[in-house]
This record gives structure tokens, sequence and C-alpha cells, in this order.
């Protein structure tokens, strides 16, 4: 195991439950926001118990690595708190997180280019801005794409995720930055069983270019009303290809009904 502590002393790492880890110092991750706990080119790793608190940065960060768990993590940074994402994964493959309380002032958790197969489950995520996947970005419940990115975002599921009265619940931006003139590839997007409310009108944002639209996004058994009671939701959509099925609330008129 390989990984490494940054700016530790202004913030607190935590055994709890008897856990323990290995660590060695490494000095060739750079980051322009520098994390409390690096792994880097780690393989078959499982961290466990820790609980992270008021990082000055990011919390936690996983770099070129495969095979990792993560599990029972407590994340905590005040809500005004800029750039202190919880977890950010990047080149990295078959990754799973679960079971984790995270609460910071910027991405509960952000997934950066060069991922795959990863299972994150079971994360109480907030305060914090959400799961997000890039800055290709999708945030995600919420996406955002970065318009004048590269590559591809797919083959991705949400299912099974209360929403609390968040701001915009399911987002898929490709306007992300908005003066650049492409952007990467969203296809293969699944929602399904989302309920709960939203802090705003627009429950459902689906932003795409029309250079590169998003293709093949699917919704199925998904209701989100509005925190206040007395007014509704709504969707919004743009050069997006895909169906619903069973009830989607409020309504994406931009995917066709799929009996």
């Amino acid at each position: 195991m390989a990984s490494s502590f940054k700016d530790l002393e202004p913030s607190m790492a935590k055994e709890q439950n008897g856990g323990n880890f290995l660590a060695n110092i490494t000095k060739n991750f750079v980051s322009k926001k520098q994390p409390v706990f690096v792994m880097a080119h780690s393989n078959n790793v499982q961290i466990s118990g820790l609980t992270f608190e008021d990082s000055p940065k990011m919390h936690v960060a996983f770099e070129r690595s495969t095979l990792i768990y993560a599990t029972k993590l407590t994340i905590r940074a005040p809500e005004d708190s800029p750039n202190t994402d919880g977890i950010h994964i990047q080149h990295s493959t078959n990754v799973s997180i679960d079971h984790s309380i995270i609460q910071t002032g910027d991405d509960c958790i952000s997934i950066g280019d060069g991922s795959k197969y990863l299972n994150i489950s079971n994360i109480n995520c907030g305060p914090g801005h959400r799961i997000s996947i890039g800055s290709l970005g999708i945030k995600g419940k919420t996406e955002e794409t970065e318009f004048g990115g590269h590559g591809y975002a797919r083959y991705i599921k949400f299912e099974r995720i209360i929403s609390y009265g968040a701001t915009r619940p399911t987002i898929v931006d490709q306007y992300y930055c908005p003066h650049k003139h492409s952007a990467a590839e969203v296809s293969n997007v699944a929602y399904s069983y989302i309920h709960g409310t939203s802090h705003k009108e627009i429950a459902r944002e689906l932003a795409c270019s029309e250079s590169t639209p998003c293709k093949n996004i699917t919704m199925k058994d998904i209701n989100l009303r509005n925190k206040n009671e007395e007014e509704s939701t709504s969707s919004y959509c743009l050069n997006v290809e895909g169906f619903r099925n069973a009830r989607v609330n409020p309504n994406v008129y931009c995917l066709q009904q799929d009996e």
C-alpha cells in the first residue's frame, strides 16, 4: 500500500473500531486541491472506520489505484468551506465506497478522468454539493459534463436515492464551462427509484450540447416533489435522447415513453 498525508496538522484523521492502516510518504501526487490523505499507485487496499475533519482542501484522494474498498468513513467540514471535497477518485479502477457519512463544503465524492468500475452505495451526503462525475463533470445525482471537455462518461447507474431538499437533485450539464465549444460524450446513463424533495422548482436538468447530444438516457420510477408543498417541480431538457417508463415526476418531456 502506498499513500500519503498532506497538510495533516490542521485536520484530524482518527482510527476507530480498532482499525489500522499503513502509510508511506510519497511526493509524486500533485493537485490544486491538496488532500490530507492520498492513496496513490496502490492495489488491493481496504480502509475502514476513519474520521477526517476540517481539511483545508479535499480530504481523501484515490489516485492511480485499483481494488480499493473504503467503508464506514466519516468526513466533516463546514458547509461554507470551499474546495473541501470529501473523496476524490482519479485514474483508478474497481473502487468501492459504502456506508459512509460525508458532510463538506464541496462535493461529497468527486470522480475525475480515467476512472471505471466504481460502486458507491449507502452514502449519507450533506451538507455538500453532491456526488459528481467530472469536470468532465457529471454531478450526480448530478452530472456536469464540462463544455470543452474530451472523452466520455458512460454506463452509469443512479438508483435507490432519497433526496432531502436537494438543489436540482438530478443534473447533466455540458455547459458547465460555457466558453468552450465541444463537450465530453455522455451516454447510457440510467436513473431509477429516486424519490424525495427538491429545494427548487427545476428538479431535473438535462442540458446537453447540440454537437455532442446525450444519448440513451433512461428514467424509471422517479418522484421528486417540491420541498414547498404549495409548489410543483419541473424538468429542463436540451439535446437529449432516451426513454422513460413507469412513473416519472416531474415529467421529462424530451424522453420518449417506453411502453
